[in-house]
């Protein structure tokens, strides 16, 4: 029984275990056979019913699909079900050849600029036709053509790698703004040429003859941002990726979370095996010479925040997607503006005296540092006091 009593009133007769075989398989789909032995145990009969790992996943059961969640069944969702059975012939949608698409609808002279770049990088160079090296790449069979094939050449607009950006002077007003629907290597270009319209440079002047220009951010790790989007995003979702540039932060959104196997703790520590969600496109970025190598990003964009003394990016799967957001040394200064945050931080501190500064500074529309620093002023005007330590205690208002 379920409390793991002896059933006395189950008798094991004759028909018993067909019909226990019959039943796993009929309720399965790719159905399943178990193997069933009787042992005897203490004068008891047991039976033991195994069912070896299936191959091809997922399998459903009474034509639904289930995965379970600590003690509960919880139902798998279409894009589950499709990445699990991607997974198991160790395939990506991107290497998938597709009927809406032909050779008619690709670029031969992208792909000519492709191999040209791919020959920087390369000790042999290509020197194939157009047709011949997508056919060594494994991006066209016969007629067909892969989605990554579709993806990376397409001659016209590709609706399903919708970029939408914009500049916005507030949280809902847009100085200005771009939808780009090219191929992923223009993608690329067009993407950071926005960004670099919109964000601010600076020239320093020091003992050398030349002077010195810094960006408001690291260009390298913007580019790496960028890149990290295109390769993997979940082209399957009907959902657009978005890049919103405020004045003292930029929004990069995704559509796809982070798989289910790596946390946000373990990819902040490079503690993960990285795993491109489209595996061709990743690696025809990498013989390009788009990518270096595949894993170290996430490193390589922390550390060059931190080497421009800016804030680190927050990496966080939000809504349907994945977002990361950095920001500038951009802050509002004016006293009207910073007296009346200070009301706002006193309300939010009111509502949750537990509230972190990380918490504050999203909910304001500021960078952490702004929140750290109207504190530091708020404890000296002896408006509030910090109880405990920074991790477990709480803020106080002080009357």
């Amino acid at each position: 029984s379920d409390s793991g009593k002896l059933d006395k009133n189950l008798k094991i007769k004759a028909e018993t275990i067909p019909n226990w075989t019959n039943e796993i398989k009929t309720k399965t789909q790719p159905a399943l056979i178990p193997n069933i032995e009787i042992i005897e145990l203490a004068d008891n009969k047991i039976v033991v019913i195994s069912i070896a790992e299936f191959p091809i996943k997922p399998v459903s059961c009474r034509g639904k699909y289930f995965k379970r969640v600590k003690n509960s069944n919880h139902q798998l969702s279409i894009t589950e079900i499709s990445n699990l059975h991607l997974k198991t012939f160790n395939n990506s949608w991107d290497n998938y050849f597709t009927n809406d698409y032909s050779l008619d609808d690709i670029s031969i002279k992208k792909v000519e600029s492709f191999i040209a770049n791919a020959n920087k990088y390369r000790v042999n160079s290509i020197n194939d036709e157009a047709l011949d090296v997508l056919r060594k790449f494994e991006l066209i069979r016969e007629s067909s053509i892969s989605n990554a094939c579709f993806l990376l050449f397409a001659k016209s607009d590709v609706f399903s790698a919708t970029i939408d950006l914009g500049h916005f002077s507030s949280s809902t007003l847009i100085k200005d703004a771009i939808t780009i629907r090219s191929d992923l290597f223009s993608e690329v270009e067009k993407t950071l040429e926005f960004i670099i319209k919109h964000i601010n440079k600076e020239y320093i002047i020091s003992g050398n003859i030349q002077r010195e220009e810094r960006w408001q951010y690291p260009l390298d790790a913007l580019r790496e941002i960028v890149i990290n989007m295109i390769i993997h995003r979940d082209y399957m979702h009907h959902g657009d990726s978005s890049i919103k540039i405020f004045k003292n932060r930029i929004e990069f959104y995704n559509t796809g979370h982070l798989p289910e196997n790596i946390s946000i703790e373990q990819l902040l520590k490079g503690d993960y095996s990285s795993d491109a969600r489209n595996k061709k496109i990743a690696a025809i970025f990498k013989e390009a010479g788009v990518i270096e190598k595949y894993g170290s990003g996430i490193k390589r964009i922390i550390d060059a925040f931190k080497a421009s003394d800016l804030e680190e990016p927050i990496f966080e799967n939000f809504q349907s997607g994945f977002r990361v957001t950095v920001f500038n040394n951009e802050t509002d200064v004016t006293e009207d503006v910073t007296e009346n945050r200070e009301i706002l931080i006193l309300k939010l501190i009111q509502q949750n005296n537990k509230i972190s500064t990380t918490e504050m500074a999203k909910i304001l529309n500021v960078v952490r540092r702004t929140i750290a620093r109207d504190l530091d002023s708020m404890r000296e005007k002896n408006e509030i006091r910090r109880i405990g330590s920074d991790k477990g205690g709480y803020w106080q208002i002080i009357e």
